[in-house]
């Protein structure tokens, strides 16, 4: 049973991560139809930033919001200078910049940064809490807890907010929206700079346990892709529990199979529910009229 509890909050840990990247993917394909794989960049410039403001003697709080801005500074600019001028283009053109981006921030941290792994303190420190019989690290709480507010305050600012009406309008028409009066162009910067910001709070949630270098971007922007598509691409709620699954069918696959096939393993469960529900576990179908 220890055993147990050990898979299970391991796998909800890295499916909290997996969760915030599927929702920064869903808050930019919802707004502008744009599946942006630059979001794992996001995360690798939240940790990575943190880790060297911190180093330059700054408190950990003020260089975890550096970093934060930092990343919506970056994601506004992915916007203004890549995805705008190219509206009108094709969603295959729009995948390719978005993949150039993410090849140029990698770089541009390579140069900027290190090559090197770098940590972060543990935001309670590193005794490890007895649950059920099995050790979780305190910065697994952080890690699900930020993900619950995380989620708890987009839910509040789509729901309760004029502004989030706006994204929601936007998401569901965007010609519709316009005619409205909404500025269509503001709610997509709005939503590339929203979603570095989810981004870089999971790099910075995360780089205590898993460390952090300049390209752990790309594989989390695979698995933050692949927990989007699971839940259904463009549901909130189904991007949480796409990631938070992900995250269990690793440590799970990992823990009673073998740690070498946890990747293989959790995105061939993925494929076979993808092959029965094309839409994902929570995606909407489209009905067109003709």
């Amino acid at each position: 049973m220890a055993e147990f509890f050990q898979f299970l909050m391991s796998g909800l840990t890295v499916g909290a991560v997996y969760a915030l990247v599927a929702l920064g993917f869903t808050l930019v394909y919802n707004a502008s139809d744009v599946i942006n794989f630059a979001q794992g960049e996001f995360v690798m410039l939240g940790g990575m930033v943190t880790v060297f403001v911190a180093a330059a003697g700054v408190p950990l709080p003020l260089a975890a919001l550096i970093a934060v801005v930092a990343a919506v500074a970056v994601g506004l600019l992915l916007y203004w200078l890549a995805i705008e001028p190219a509206r009108g283009a094709s969603a295959v053109t729009l995948i390719i910049i978005t993949i150039g981006a993410s090849i140029l921030l990698r770089g541009a941290a390579q140069i900027l940064f290190d090559k090197q792994f770098h940590k972060l303190p543990s935001f309670s420190g590193d005794a490890p809490v007895n649950l059920f019989g099995a050790a979780v690290q305190p910065q697994s709480f952080w890690v699900l807890g930020g993900t619950a507010v995380i989620v708890l305050l987009l839910y509040a600012f789509l729901e309760r907010t004029l502004l989030g009406k706006a994204v929601l309008a936007t998401a569901a028409n965007r010609l519709a929206a316009r005619l409205v009066g909404i500025n269509t162009a503001t709610v997509m910067a709005l939503a590339f700079g929203g979603s570095a910001a989810i981004g870089a709070i999971a790099g910075i949630l995360i780089t205590p346990i898993t460390l952090t270098s300049y390209d752990v971007g790309t594989l989390l922007a695979l698995k933050g892709f692949a927990a989007a598509m699971l839940g259904g691409m463009g549901n909130p709620l189904g991007a949480v529990a796409g990631g938070l699954l992900l995250g269990l069918l690793e440590a799970f696959g990992a823990g009673y199979i073998s740690s070498t096939y946890k990747d293989a393993f959790a995105f061939i469960v993925i494929l076979v529910v993808l092959f029965a529900m094309p839409r994902g576990l929570f995606g909407r179908r489209v009905v067109e009229r003709v």
